[in-house]
């Protein structure tokens, strides 16, 4: 029965004000191994957002909740190395992440804000795709159903959500795996907390619009993405 319900009560080390900052800046540098690991981001490029960019000239991506911009920084590389002309901009609400992201990545042509998706909608902002990862198990049922509708509203094509689908399996391969190779950063608890807190891809399709479509991939992980 372990992990049998979703836990989203649990708070992770990363979010507390008072947290290590030390700790934070290191898990920020490290997410771009454990992302590289699990999250597969490059398979997600090439058939969710490469296919978009290659129907146009120019085309705008929103990262949601972008932490320390690993992602962003990744998606960015592959448009280029592909020749595509790809503006983005990456939000997180976080100041700790705003500024480590503005002082980290100086040689990127990306518009880091501090912002959340509430305020850029109330902007007036429009992106052709939006994405985010490892935002929804942070969040309430309701919370969730608020960010798709805005996330709906924002884009003007296409929305994919990367998260971590609840697995024992998962938790015991991370647990072991993490505690080896990451060191001084949040990377193993907080990631733990994570799985507890994310959900089942029965449970989310419970609470997502008939206009979302939820499926599976390869390790332990949800994808979620509207389409115009």
């Amino acid at each position: 029965m372990f992990l049998a319900e979703r836990e989203p009560g649990l708070i992770e080390e990363m979010d507390k004000e008072d947290c290590d900052l030390q700790k934070l800046h290191n898990t920020y540098r490290q997410f771009r191994y454990i992302n590289r690991l699990i999250s597969k981001w490059r398979q997600l490029y090439k058939n969710e957002i490469r296919p978009i960019l290659a129907k146009q000239t120019s085309t705008t991506l929103l990262d949601i909740g972008s932490g320390g911009g690993d992602i962003t920084c990744s998606i960015e590389n592959w448009a280029l190395k592909d020749g595509y002309n790809l503006k983005i901009t990456a939000a997180d609400p976080d100041d700790r992440a705003f500024h480590y992201c503005r002082e980290n990545h100086t040689d990127r042509d990306i518009e880091w804000v501090k912002s959340t998706s509430t305020e850029l909608l109330a902007n007036g902002s429009k992106f052709d795709i939006v994405i985010s990862n490892h935002l929804l198990h942070h969040l309430t049922d309701d919370e969730i159903q608020n960010l798709l509708s805005e996330c709906e509203q924002l884009t003007t094509q296409k929305v994919v959500f990367n998260d971590i689908e609840r697995n024992a399996i998962g938790y015991s391969f991370f647990n072991v795996i993490t505690r080896l190779f990451f060191r001084n950063s949040f990377i193993t608890k907080d990631g733990l907390t994570s799985i507890r807190r994310s959900f089942r891809k029965s449970e989310l399709e419970k609470i997502i619009p008939d206009n979302w479509v939820v499926r599976r991939s390869f390790p332990f992980r949800l994808i979620l993405i509207h389409e115009k």
